[in-house]
């Protein structure tokens, strides 16, 4: 009896502790979360009432509205980056390093840089695009350039320059992982048929690695979607993003109900684009067992 009631026990607490945890780490905050955006900004405090006030600011409101809309840009155009640098890089690794262990080296090479510090990768961006970065001084070492120039700093391109660095290896991975998966008869079998090597990557090869090209398109967007860093760091005012904007409101503005309505609106975003995915990988998934 002590034996099937301890088994009970563990079982229980087996089952009950991710259940817990999502509650109190995942569940709560969000519902905190969501309950504020009600809330109204009556200085020095703010009072529960219940409209939609906060959430039609956000859609009114040209500062809130065209920020969304450029986060929205500025992550469709670094997963579309990261994925021009790291479809070819993978296909590289995949089908032409025929060595497994030089394969290797390279694939370790390209995503260690997650080891390192995100702050400082994206200072190192900063540095590079100053205006007494390596840019500028190359640029006027070679006379392309009278003096340095302020162009390449605080705005919608450094953030994407500094982003695509930082996430391509998050886009890596998945396309790395899905062209080995791809069996090497198929692609001998097109080839014997006499179609030719870009008809045979266009009807075999990226058909086959789709499943990796939306994984990372979709951790690459998300995670642009939700950066503060890079956006404080080489964004400026014309690079500023969502996450910027929740930042200052829970900040200096202290206006933690419209904060909340941003922080639900970019928790939707996600979601949406997470479902999309699923859906997309879903409708395009093809069994090769």
């Amino acid at each position: 009896m002590k034996e099937s009631t301890r088994r009970k026990a563990t079982s229980f607490a087996i089952v009950s502790t991710p259940f817990i945890w999502t509650m109190v780490f995942l569940f709560v905050p969000y519902m905190v979360m969501f309950t504020y955006s009600f809330y109204l900004k009556k200085f020095p405090t703010f009072i529960p009432a219940f409209e939609f006030v906060n959430y039609l600011t956000i859609v009114t409101d040209p500062q809130y509205y065209q920020v969304l809309l450029r986060t929205s840009k500025i992550a469709v155009t670094v997963a579309c980056s990261s994925l021009l640098i790291a479809y070819p890089l993978s296909y590289f690794l995949v089908f032409k390093v025929q060595n497994k262990q030089i394969r290797s080296m390279l694939y370790m090479a390209v995503i260690v840089p997650l080891r390192v510090s995100y702050l400082l990768r994206a200072y190192t961006w900063k540095t590079i695009l100053g205006n007494e970065g390596i840019l500028n001084s190359f640029l006027v070492w070679s006379g392309f350039l009278d003096q340095p120039t302020d162009i390449f700093l605080y705005n919608q391109f450094s953030m994407v320059v500094t982003l695509t660095y930082i996430f391509v290896p998050f886009m890596v991975m998945p396309i790395f992982m899905a062209l080995e998966k791809i069996p090497r008869s198929m692609i001998e079998a097109s080839k014997d048929l006499g179609v030719g090597p870009f008809r045979t990557f266009l009807r075999v090869t990226l058909p086959l690695s789709m499943p990796g090209v939306i994984a990372g398109a979709t951790f690459t967007i998300c995670l642009t979607f939700g950066d503060f860093v890079a956006s404080f760091l080489v964004g400026g005012p014309n690079g500023a993003m969502i996450a910027t904007i929740i930042q200052s409101q829970f900040g200096a503005t202290l206006n933690w109900p419209l904060g909340a309505a941003l922080s639900i609106v970019m928790l939707v975003f996600v979601l949406t684009i997470i479902s999309l995915s699923d859906r997309l990988e879903r409708a395009g998934r093809i069994d090769l067992d």
